[in-house]
């Protein structure tokens, strides 16, 4: 299965190392390339895979699958939308190292990264990021376009809503409810339910301002 990557930078490279450490693995999901709308990026060679061009170049290179890889929740979010209106095939790219409960659900387009566990009967939604190292406990409800940042750990039945991002090395407390939208600060510890569109930060997590967000129309 040939895939190309939406996205070129830190965390498109990420995502490429994963793909091609699965694919030495045996797995048939091979990355060939990305596309990339930073003109700066055209034509360079990373991780031994080309940079095809413009986003738009897509229909003119020969694939199975598509990755959008892209750490900003709203631009992952707008590009991956996109694309399955296109019919593209959304898939999952996974490091051989995380460990996935096999009662866990995981949606399309959901990057997994290395040293990620998620445990039994948590449910991931679509475009999701599980970058380096996350451990997302039993029960949890980790919403679309969320990305959950190194190092996060979160206990049983969390629910993260839409499009929220939780900092390098926050903890969640059990059963919490963060809100669409919100981001939890960088080692921040979040003992109570977090509104949609706040921004919460340390130890505890306390509110500093409303994030800027807007519900899309269901």
């Amino acid at each position: 299965m040939r895939i190309v990557i939406v996205g070129s930078g830190g965390h498109g490279q990420v995502v490429a190392d994963m793909l091609l450490c699965a694919a030495r693995l045996g797995s048939s999901v091979t990355p060939i390339g990305y596309v990339d709308d930073d003109a700066a990026q055209a034509d360079r060679v990373l991780l031994g895979l080309p940079v095809f061009g413009r986003i738009d170049r897509l229909p003119d290179v020969p694939h199975d699958g598509v990755v959008v890889a892209i750490g900003d929740n709203a631009t992952r979010h707008g590009i991956f939308d996109t694309l399955a209106s296109r019919n593209e095939c959304l898939v999952v790219a996974r490091h051989p190292s995380a460990i996935i409960a096999e009662s866990a659900s995981i949606g399309p387009g959901t990057m997994i990264c290395a040293g990620v566990i998620v445990n039994p009967c948590s449910s991931i939604g679509a475009n999701v990021i599980l970058n380096t190292g996350c451990s997302i406990d039993h029960h949890n409800h980790i919403r679309d376009h969320v990305h959950i940042g190194p190092g996060v750990r979160t206990g049983g039945a969390v629910s993260v809503g839409d499009d929220s991002l939780v900092g390098i090395g926050a903890t969640v407390m059990p059963g919490v409810t963060i809100g669409a939208g919100s981001i939890v600060g960088a080692g921040a510890l979040v003992r109570q339910d977090v509104g949609a569109g706040l921004t919460v930060v340390g130890v505890p997590a306390r509110p500093i301002r409303a994030a800027a967000f807007k519900r899309r129309p269901a």
